[in-house]
């Protein structure tokens, strides 16, 4: 989900950077060797999945696969992502270069928190690495969605049903996304088990 240029007062873009550069930057201190293509490959996958948009009100929703990026990548989520959406807003203009850095941290800190949440459990079997690559979904987009909302409902009364509007739409999102998580994490565990290993923190 992106927000749109000119819809967030300047405190709230600054505000925005000033979280998202430092993780930006302890994030690229933790890539190295095999996690340096992962880190590539899941950018491909954030970058094409986010491609079909659906507007809503000032902004827009599509599939963010930012918890499975969480999860796989953690500290890493950051650059990941960042680099994901600058693409988008040169090439597509979705969402804007001056609020890069508020959408970069709304999308990577929740999935960043599903990842420091739900990695053990992804490790383990039976109903925790399926209640873990599930919930893992819904911590991301949610928080995601959360934090969106809460930036729209800062600007005043104008933006509230946008706010609101954004949120509901993603719990469909998640619950798709949460499926998806379980389907390609056990296909990982089965067929690539050492990509798995970083969870173990």
């Amino acid at each position: 989900m992106h927000i749109s240029e000119g819809v967030l007062p300047t405190w709230e873009i600054v505000t925005g950077w000033a979280l998202t550069l430092p993780a930006v930057a302890y994030g690229l201190k933790k890539l190295e060797g095999e996690k340096l293509v992962l880190t590539a490959l899941l950018t491909a996958l954030f970058f094409v999945a986010s491609l079909v948009h659906v507007p809503v009100g000032v902004g827009s929703a599509h599939l963010l696969f930012n918890g499975l990026i969480g999860l796989l990548l953690c500290e890493a989520t950051f650059p990941a992502l960042f680099v994901g959406l600058f693409l988008q807003a040169v090439l597509f203009q979705f969402g804007g270069l001056g609020v890069l850095g508020v959408n970069t941290f709304n999308m990577a800190f929740p999935a960043i928190v599903a990842c420091l949440l739900f990695r053990r459990w992804i490790l383990s079997d039976g109903w925790k690495f399926y209640a873990g690559a599930f919930l893992s979904a819904f911590v991301a987009i949610l928080g995601a969605g959360l934090l969106v909302a809460l930036e729209l409902a800062l600007t005043g009364e104008r933006f509230l049903t946008d706010a609101k509007l954004i949120f509901l739409i993603h719990i469909p999102i998640a619950t798709i996304e949460g499926i998806v998580y379980i389907f390609a994490l056990k296909f990982l565990k089965k067929v690539y088990p050492q990509i798995l290993e970083g969870l173990r923190g």
